[in-house]
């Protein structure tokens, strides 16, 4: 990214572990992230891969037309698929041309169906300046304040539910009063608190916030983390019903990307050994739950060794079997990534 940031572009994908991820790793578990909500997933921006198959066959299709309806869009099937069907050596991926301003604020809501109205009339409002859109329980806030290293809270007081949301555009002080007539019409109806940042310190202290969640979530004891798509509207419903359950064993914690219906809904531990009893009741209760409000078990993180046994719950049989078919014909002696991605037979 720092790359594209010294000649004005920025990449469509913006992760916490940037500085550690790897672009084909990305690619191969389809990561989404926070401008997901402005950009899309990366089947939209990756305009071409290069791709080695378990048979040492290259398959090249690396031209970077954005229009091209010559034969099956192959380079689909490796989006997503985590290296059961080949290994990613090159990609060209779309990368937008870099806004010049940008600006966030977090705000805080006395209650859950407040955040919903905020967030739809954000993206009515913000439209195409909306580059982020971000939830937090106050459990979650707790978190990583306890937890994290380098958090700073901004606000007086606690709220039950916060919504961080980042703006940039290149039309400078409209886009600011954009920001802010959006923001009026917010604290006259539904946030009772919140912070615009003023300078790059305050900007990044915000953002610390949401991304030092996976390092509040794992400091000190081990976190059973589901990350889920579902309606939105279905999110704290799903999160009381977890907290129920495993209240005496845990303390539940939600956050996500709200703005593309992704929950991160996690049930932190105080130990490092692993608590078999609370984690025969999560699972399959979480993923049936996820399947009862016609969700996905998996909205980013990918299916790897723990969830192929569950695939079900999101996808139908004839569509398991099928894709068992693509996987024998790209790797028929189960080589790339064994075990993982698909249920065995």
């Amino acid at each position: 990214s720092e790359y594209l940031e010294e000649r004005d572009f920025v990449m469509p994908l913006d992760l916490p572990s940037k500085g550690s991820c790897m672009i084909g790793g990305n690619i191969a578990t389809n990561a989404g992230g926070i401008r997901f909500v402005r950009y899309g997933s990366l089947h939209g921006n990756v305009l071409g891969l290069e791709v080695v198959l378990a048979d040492g066959t290259i398959l090249e299709s690396l031209n970077a037309l954005k229009k091209d309806n010559t034969g099956y869009d192959l380079k689909q099937l490796f989006i997503g698929s985590e290296g059961t069907l080949g290994i990613i050596t090159k990609a060209a991926i779309q990368c937008p041309t870099a806004p010049k301003n940008k600006t966030n604020c977090l705000l805080a809501m006395e209650s859950y169906d407040a955040l919903l109205d905020t967030v739809v009339s954000a993206k009515k409002e913000l439209s195409e300046i909306l580059y982020a859109c971000e939830f937090m329980e106050d459990e979650a806030m707790t978190m990583v304040l306890e937890r994290a290293h380098g958090t700073h809270y901004p606000l007086e007081k606690r709220y039950p539910y916060y919504l961080l949301i980042e703006t940039c555009g290149n039309s400078g002080d409209h886009d600011v009063e954009r920001m802010m007539d959006f923001l009026g019409q917010m604290m006259e109806k539904n946030v009772v608190d919140g912070v615009v940042s003023q300078d790059e310190t305050q900007y990044q202290q915000i953002w610390h916030l949401r991304e030092s969640t996976a390092e509040g979530a794992s400091s000190q004891g081990i976190a059973f983390k589901y990350d889920v798509s579902i309606d939105p509207a279905d999110f704290m419903s799903v999160t009381e019903n977890v907290r129920e359950l495993t209240k005496d064993r845990g303390t539940t914690a939600a956050w996500g990307h709200i703005g593309d219906g992704n929950l991160h809904l996690n049930v932190l531990t105080e130990s490092f050994v692993k608590d078999e009893v609370l984690e025969k009741r999560l699972e399959p209760y979480v993923f049936e739950l996820v399947s009862k409000h016609s969700g996905s078990i998996s909205a980013e993180h990918g299916l790897g060794l723990q969830k192929p046994q569950f695939l079900h719950f999101s996808k139908q049989q004839p569509m398991i079997e099928q894709m068992k078919k693509v996987k024998s014909l790209f790797d028929p002696k189960g080589i790339l990534n064994p075990y993982k991605y698909l249920p065995s037979n």
